[in-house]
């Protein structure tokens, strides 16, 4: 059976450890004790709750969309010029950044602190130049 430790099983989960914690505290996650007391979690139960938390309903409802890749997570960082910004998205352990106009940021309110999904449609963009006459 394998175990792993609030630290592990927080990173797995994509949440802190002091949440965890407070799952375990809360009894949504059954933790046991080693011999040297410290607390861990049992790989079924950590695998059970990881689907359960990925079922749970999303940000708010989207009606229609082709997308299969969505990350929702807390805009970290937006820097803007006169035209484009980059905005930085961490949704659990992951990082995304993405370019959009400045006009869609602003209309959007995306700033640090809020709330966002990532809809991630294509694995690449290829850029190409025609051959010269």
């Amino acid at each position: 059976m394998a175990t792993f430790r609030m630290g592990q099983a927080a990173e797995l989960l994509g949440v802190s450890t002091d949440t965890v914690r407070r799952w375990a505290d809360a009894g949504r996650l059954q933790t046991t004790r080693t011999e040297g007391g410290r607390r861990v979690v049992d790989g079924t139960a950590l695998a059970e709750l990881a689907r359960t938390l990925a079922a749970e309903p999303g940000t708010g409802a989207i009606v229609s969309a082709s997308a299969r890749n969505r990350f929702a997570g807390i805009v970290t960082r937006v820097v803007k010029d006169a035209v484009m910004a980059q905005v930085e998205l961490q949704a659990g352990p992951h990082r995304v950044v993405a370019l959009l106009s400045r006009e869609a940021v602003d209309e959007l309110g995306l700033a640090p602190g809020v709330l966002a999904v990532a809809a991630i449609k294509a694995t690449n963009v290829v850029v190409e130049l025609p051959a010269q006459p």
